[in-house]
C-alpha cells in the first residue's frame, strides 16, 4: 500500500463543512440577536422584572425538549431534513415573537421564544454533522471550522440589531422581522449538503449501548459534564450582560458591542482549537477552557466599568470555546456509529437542560439579588464557582483514573 493511498479522502467532508460554516454564519446570526434583545424586550413586556430573561430561558428549554426528537429525525431521515425542519420552526417562532411584540403580549412573545428553541436545537447538530463524513484525523478540525462559522454571525447579528432594533415604531420588532427573513432564506443552503441518510439497521445489526450504559461510560460522562458546565456558564453570564450593561448606565448599542466581542471570542479560537486538541490532547484543552472561564468570573467581580464587561465577556467566550469544542471532540470519539443518534440526542438534552436552568437563574440573580445592577452582576459571577468545581473535579478524576476499553468507541 502506497503512502498516498493511506491518506483519507476528506473532499466530501470539506464540502459539507463549507455548507455548515455558511449556515452557522447566516442562520446563526439570529442567536446573538436574540440573546442581546430578548431579555431587554422581555423586561419591557414582563409583569415582573425577575422574569426579564424568561424568553431566553424558553428558547433554551425549547432546544432541550427538541434535542431528542431532532436527533431521531436526523437519524431516520437525514441531516438535511432535520436542518430544514429547524429553520421552519425558527421562522415560525420569530413570526410569533414579532406578533407578540406588536400586540405587547408577553405570553405570545414567550410562545415564539419557545418555538425558536427548535431552531437552536437543530443548529447544535451542525458540529456533529461535520463529523459524519470526516476521517478521524479531520474530525476535530471539522468541528472547529464549523464552530468558526459563528465568527461571521458574531459580526452580522449585533450589527443587524443596531440597524433594525429601532427601525419600526415598536422597539425590536424590526429585528424579529429580520430574523424571519434569515430563517426563510438560509433554509436553501441545505440543498447543497451531501451527507448520506443513515441506513436502516438490519435486524441482526449491533444495537449499541443503551442510554444508561452510555452515560455511565467515564469518558462520555465527563464529556457531557464539561460540555454542560461550559455552556451553562456562558449562558448564565451572557444572558444577564445586556441587562447589567444597560442597568449600569450604558446604552443598548454598547450592550450589543459587548455581546459582539463575546461572540467573536467564542468563535475566533475555533480556527486553531482543533489543532491544539490534536497537538496537546483534548483533556488539557478542556482544562485550560475551565480555567479561562474562572478568569472571566474574577474579572467580572472586579467592577462594572466598561473594560470589566468587555474583559469578562471575551474570556467567557474563549473559555466556552475550549471547553465546549473539547467536550464535543471527546464525545464524538467515545461512541459508536450505531449509538450516534441516541448519544447525541441525550447529550444535547442534558446540555440544554442545564442551560435552561442557567438562563432562568440569570434573570433572578441579575434583577432580584441585592436590589442594584452592580449587586446582581456580582451574584451572577459568583454563581460560576460551584459549577466550575464540578467540571474541574470530573476532568481531574478522568485524567487520573486508569484507562479501560469502555472509555472509547473502539
Amino acid at each position: 500500500m502506497t503512502e498516498t493511498s493511506q491518506i483519507p479522502d476528506d473532499s466530501r467532508a470539506r464540502r459539507n463543512v463549507v455548507v455548515l460554516v455558511l449556515a452557522q454564519a447566516i442562520l446563526g446570526a439570529q442567536m446573538p440577536m436574540m440573546f442581546t434583545i430578548a431579555g431587554l424586550a422581555g423586561q419591557s413586556l414582563a409583569p415582573n422584572p425577575c422574569l426579564a430573561t424568561l424568553p431566553i430561558s424558553l428558547i433554551v428549554l425549547g432546544s432541550m425538549l427538541a434535542a431528542t426528537p431532532m436527533s431521531a429525525l436526523m437519524q431516520r431521515f437525514g441531516r438535511r431534513t432535520g436542518f430544514v425542519t429547524g429553520t421552519m420552526f425558527g421562522a415560525l417562532g420569530t413570526v410569533t415573537a414579532a406578533y407578540g411584540l406588536y400586540q405587547a403580549s408577553f405570553g405570545l412573545f414567550l410562545a415564539g421564544s419557545m418555538l425558536t428553541g427548535v431552531y437552536m436545537s437543530a443548529q447544535g447538530f451542525y458540529r456533529f454533522a461535520a463529523t459524519d463524513t470526516a476521517s478521524d484525523a479531520f474530525r476535530p478540525k471539522a468541528i472547529s471550522l464549523v464552530m468558526a462559522g459563528g465568527l461571521a454571525a458574531a459580526v452580522i447579528g449585533p450589527q443587524l440589531i443596531k440597524v433594525t432594533a429601532e427601525a419600526m415604531v415598536v422597539p425590536f420588532l424590526g429585528a424579529y422581522v429580520t430574523m424571519v427573513a434569515l430563517n426563510l432564506g438560509g433554509a436553501f443552503l441545505f440543498a447543497f449538503l451531501d451527507i448520506p441518510r443513515p441506513p436502516r439497521p438490519e435486524k441482526d445489526a449491533p444495537k449499541g449501548r443503551s442510554r444508561r450504559e452510555l452515560i455511565k461510560t467515564p469518558r462520555i460522562a465527563v464529556a457531557v459534564i464539561c460540555a454542560t458546565v461550559s455552556y451553562m456558564l456562558m449562558n448564565l453570564v451572557m444572558t444577564s450582560t445586556p441587562l447589567a450593561v444597560v442597568g449600569c448606565g450604558y446604552t443598548a448599542g454598547t450592550a450589543a458591542d459587548v455581546v459582539t466581542s463575546h461572540v467573536l471570542a467564542m468563535y475566533i479560537p475555533s480556527f486553531f482549537t482543533g489543532h491544539l486538541i490534536a497537538r496537546f490532547g483534548v483533556e488539557r484543552i478542556m482544562g485550560i477552557g475551565l480555567a479561562i472561564l474562572a478568569g472571566a468570573g474574577l474579572v467580572g467581580l472586579q467592577g462594572v466599568e466598561l473594560g470589566n464587561f468587555f474583559g469578562a465577556l471575551v474570556l467567557l467566550g474563549i473559555g466556552w470555546n475550549f471547553g465546549f469544542i473539547g467536550a464535543t471532540t471527546m464525545l464524538a470519539g467515545a461512541h459508536r456509529p450505531e449509538e450516534r443518534g441516541r448519544m447525541q440526542g441525550l447529550n444535547d438534552l442534558i446540555v440544554f437542560g442545564g442551560v435552561t436552568l442557567a438562563s432562568l437563574a440569570s434573570g433572578g440573580l441579575m434583577n432580584c439579588s441585592g436590589g442594584t445592577p452592580q449587586a446582581g452582576w456580582s451574584a451572577v459571577n459568583l454563581a460560576m464557582a460551584p459549577l466550575l468545581a464540578l467540571a474541574g473535579g470530573a476532568l481531574i478524576w478522568l485524567v487520573l483514573r486508569p484507562r479501560d476499553g469502555e472509555d472509547t468507541a473502539g
